[in-house]
């Protein structure tokens, strides 16, 4: 079928025809359209059936159906003919009512361009040429969309786990306007990145982070086995992780975090200082060796800046897991900060930063599962991922679990 779209040649005789022509097709609009929709169909019938009654072509008319097409904003019932076709012996309906019925449906191509980041705004300017030509307007499209994301919400909230097998649990939160919404991103003993659910919620306080351990429990995350988490240091992420998880879980408390915590006590000459010494203290691969490194510095915190030093000392030994598990080397480059997620919030700035305006928590929700799945099929596995097998062996034996060979 040719593109019916009104060309310009005909569109200049429309406006140049006198106002009450203009006006009389604007008004019955609806109307034309379903008569350009039957004489469409009715060409279709007369040249595969030929008139009423004619029994020599290869298909004979076969009654109608009840159907729909869409005009402008609306569906509009419509008549659907049907033909029997006489080869192979069965109905079909005309191919013009098939393409007319299926006008409403946005290309696969259109709605990536809205999941690649677009805001809602920019729907018109970006996707103008596909909207042009199935008569669509963003209104539309924005109804489609909403449809479709909500389905993709339910699906990635819903998506059973039982068949991954996780070494590590990174948890962090990613602000959306004023809501903080708290991401959790598996690591798989193959190295895979996997994110797996969020809770909104206004900080990362214990409640909310059990709720969406809990949830992930029951789409069957395996931790059993043992797992690493990695924190930011938050004292409610610690908290949920230990009620939930309990003896099945080991903390890895990012020195990134810590590090920048404990040089923001300091005046901005010390600053620099500090920050490369906590740094050697923690790239030291002996646990020992590491640990008497960052007492030291924090001793010499304790002249300067008693609350500097006390913040070296909350927490220390947790940032010094991997260390403890003696991997440092191997996998201490992944697996030491929150870096594994940071590099996701990072992606999600480029899907959702361009939206200026969230309506309400459920488009938040909506949108942050799309973009997530959308980056899952792009992230790349973990530095040095086929020594993830021995991560696995350390945590068991640091948990004292049965340990078993890795897929």
């Amino acid at each position: 079928m040719k593109n019916s779209k009104i060309n310009e040649e005909n569109l200049q005789w429309l406006i140049n025809q006198p106002i009450e022509m203009q006006y009389e097709l604007f008004k019955n609009f609806v109307d034309i359209a379903k008569m350009h929709y039957n004489q469409l169909v009715g060409e279709e019938l007369k040249e595969k059936a030929g008139e009423k009654y004619e029994r020599e072509k290869n298909y004979s008319r076969w009654g109608s159906n009840p159907g729909s097409i869409r005009i402008g904003e609306e569906k509009v019932p419509v008549e659907v003919p049907r033909l029997y076709n006489k080869q192979e012996k069965k109905t079909e309906e005309v191919e013009n009512y098939r393409k007319l019925h299926n006008i409403d449906k946005p290309s696969e191509e259109m709605l990536k361009k809205i999941i690649l980041g677009l805001s809602q705004k920019d729907y018109e300017r970006v996707t103008r040429s596909v909207l042009e030509s199935f008569g669509m307007s963003q209104s539309t499209v924005s109804r489609t969309f909403i449809e479709e994301s909500k389905r993709t919400l339910k699906e990635f909230e819903s998506r059973d786990l039982s068949g991954y097998d996780f070494i590590a649990l990174v948890v962090d939160g990613k602000y959306l306007s004023r809501d903080n919404m708290i991401i959790a991103l598996g690591v798989t003993i193959t190295g895979v990145k996997v994110p797996l659910g969020f809770v909104q919620a206004t900080t990362e306080n214990t409640e909310s982070v059990k709720g969406l351990l809990r949830n992930l429990i029951r789409r069957n995350f395996r931790f059993r086995e043992g797992i690493l988490t990695l924190v930011d240091g938050s004292k409610g992420l610690n908290k949920a992780i230990n009620e939930i998880f309990g003896k099945y879980a080991l903390v890895q408390r990012c020195q990134w975090h810590k590090r920048e915590n404990v040089v923001s006590y300091l005046e901005e000459k010390h600053q620099d200082i500090f920050r490369g010494k906590l740094q050697r203290a923690y790239i030291e691969p002996d646990y020992q060796t590491a640990k008497r490194r960052l007492l030291e510095v924090k001793n010499e915190l304790e002249k300067i800046n008693r609350s500097a030093a006390r913040s070296l000392e909350e927490g220390l030994e947790e940032t010094l897991q991997m260390h403890k598990l003696k991997l440092i080397e191997q996998l201490g480059t992944s697996f030491t900060t929150t870096n594994l997620i940071e590099n996701l919030n990072s992606q999600l700035n480029k899907y959702l930063g361009r939206i200026k305006r969230w309506v309400n928590p459920d488009m938040k929700s909506r949108w942050l599962a799309i973009a997530l799945i959308e980056i899952e099929r792009k992230m790349k596995r973990v530095n040095n991922y086929k020594k993830l097998y021995l991560l696995k062996e350390a945590i068991q034996s640091e948990l004292k679990l049965k340990q078993r060979k890795a897929a």
